[in-house]
């Protein structure tokens, strides 16, 4: 575009709404054009104009990222230097990098970005104003600015916008390449933050959700050092200010579940809870769209096809326009970035200074044994939380094939944390405790068989066993002492059969069953001894008994 000397749509307020803090302050230097916190109409027309995007019947933004359709997990590093370094839990999603390549890293790219026109989003990552961070996210692309712009919480104040100054810098440069050999990463793709420096870095790829889960990550780090737990969970809240904490890894129902029409959302995936109540990280959503369902999911179905909403890698017809969320042909991680405030329900301050009465641990059990619902006290609460066992679904990281991968993920969102997980797991266990909350397990996996055998339990009873809960009304029911877990399953629950509630009734071979279940509780023990040593031994005894043989 820049070797074609005429004007883009925004060229001429290109610099409008821009920072008094330049871009010179990140070593950015002998630019093109920088285009300053640009509107959402501003960044569609400039996407399309560009050849970055398309637009699709309802007015929604589609682009395709290409090679990556998802995460890169294994290309994260976090540099290594005196300031974090005895911090950080290091290993395999906390790689560490040196100074010393990263700031070769760094003046290379910062080479590679002269003479070429960048975006600039200004905004703020936590809603509350007590604990907000001021960030600035700079794009080689417009519709990366748009999607920091939805993800983020934008400023629409000019005065704030001119006076901003980012606690935290990301500079997103897709077209960018690392070297391996030169670099110390494992591709040419990589996410790199340094602490010391403010800054993150992400190259090599074109995938939205790189810069969402760093930022997610440079949070996860820093909020807990101000006695903020950092979530990876969606958050709602009903009529009584009682609000209910949903945890999970992608795939396992966290946005579908919180999006519930008779309760406010306060936002889909990423929270911190201070000692005032629960706020949003964000300001948008990144749902999952991938066969969605208007009559299942009307709320986010109806955002597919709404102006300001960037579908990625969705599969479209170039002729009508039609979008079609059943076709997984480029990928089954289809995503939608959008405001949190085309969901009807959402609460417009996106906090609450309630807290939490109920945190739900969501897991996808892709071998058919779990419970759909069971209370946990807190010792087990602590134990499944460090645990974090799901089953990663296919399209959410490179690599998944069509099955299920059985899996656990520390704190429901291991790549994202950079402290230890008991230090994430001690600061929820105190304020659970403080604040009087209940801790229930929610299987949103297959009943009556593994993946391929069974099927996935019905969203329908899912959704009622969590109201049941969410409403007091599992409260005063019987319960049965599960004998490998030990946590308490409702034998009844209103709107729900009885049979649903005993997973082993749904299988042909009750020895079968029993079988299954001994051999995820081995994977349980096994899983949890990396983190033993570090926990306290009534955590550690509130996993699972295998069966006597």
């Amino acid at each position: 575009m820049k070797y074609l000397d005429f004007p883009t749509p925004a060229s001429s307020h290109a610099k409008e709404y821009s920072s008094d803090y330049k871009l010179v302050n990140h070593g950015l230097q002998y630019l093109d054009k920088v285009y300053w916190n640009l509107t959402t109409p501003s960044l569609v027309e400039e996407a399309v104009f560009r050849g970055e995007a398309h637009l699709v019947n309802g007015g929604a933004l589609l682009v395709n990222t290409g090679k990556w359709t998802a995460r890169a997990a294994n290309d994260k590093f976090i540099v290594d230097e005196e300031s974090t370094r005895d911090k950080i839990w290091w290993g395999v999603y906390n790689r560490p990098i040196t100074e010393e390549k990263f700031n070769g890293l760094l003046a290379r790219m910062l080479a590679y970005l002269q003479g070429e026109e960048l975006f600039v989003q200004d905004c703020y990552v936590g809603a509350d104003p007590n604990y907000r961070m001021p960030i600035r996210i700079v794009t080689e692309n417009a519709w990366q600015s748009l999607f920091a712009r939805n993800m983020f919480i934008p400023i629409e104040n000019r005065n704030e916008l001119k006076t901003h100054v980012p606690d935290f810098t990301l500079i997103a440069a897709p077209s960018f390449k690392a070297d391996p050999k030169v670099d110390g990463t494992r591709t040419e793709t990589a996410m790199i933050i340094n602490f010391s420096q403010r800054i993150a870095l992400v190259m090599g790829t074109y995938y939205g959700g790189e810069i969402k889960k760093t930022i997610f990550t440079v949070m996860n780090y820093l909020k807990p050092l101000e006695n903020v737990m950092a979530m990876h969970c969606s958050a709602n809240v009903g009529d009584n200010g009682d609000v209910a904490l949903f945890f999970g890894l992608s795939g396992t129902g966290k946005t579908t579940l919180s999006a519930d029409p008779k309760r406010k959302l306060i936002g889909d995936d990423e929270h911190g809870w201070s000692d005032d109540g629960v706020f949003n990280f964000e300001g948008g959503c990144y749902a999952k769209v991938i066969r969605l369902s208007g009559e299942h999911e009307p709320e986010i179905h109806a955002c597919t096809h709404r102006f300001g909403t960037i579908l990625e890698n969705v599969v479209y017809d170039p002729a009508s326009r039609n979008i079609d969320l059943d076709d997984d042909s480029l990928t089954e991680n289809t995503r939608a970035s959008y405001p949190l405030d085309f969901i009807p329900n959402s609460l417009p301050d996106k906090m609450t200074r309630t807290h939490p009465k109920d945190v739900i641990f969501l897991t996808c059990d892709a071998t058919g044994v779990l419970p759909p619902i069971a209370r946990l006290d807190m010792n087990q609460a602590m134990y499944h939380f460090i645990s974090g066992y799901t089953s990663k679904i296919a399209g959410t990281e490179i690599g998944l094939g069509i099955e299920p991968e059985i899996a656990f993920s520390a704190c429901f969102g291991a790549p994202f944390m950079v402290h230890h997980p008991f230090y994430y797991a001690n600061l929820l266990r105190s304020k659970m405790e403080k604040n009087g909350a209940r801790c229930w397990l929610v299987n949103t996996g297959w009943v009556g068989g593994k993946f391929g055998v069974g099927k996935r339990i019905s969203i329908r009873h899912t959704r009622n066993m969590l109201n049941a809960a969410l409403d007091g009304k599992l409260d005063n029911v019987e319960y049965r002492k599960d004998k490998i877990f030990g946590f308490h399953v409702p034998v009844s629950c209103p709107d729900v059969p009885d049979d649903v509630l005993e997973p082993s009734n749904a299988w042909g071979s009750k020895d079968e069953y029993w079988n299954k279940y001994d051999a995820l509780a081995a994977r349980y023990i096994e899983n949890f001894k990396l983190f033993a040593s570090g926990c306290p031994l009534d955590v550690v005894n509130a996993g699972p008994q295998r069966l006597n043989k």
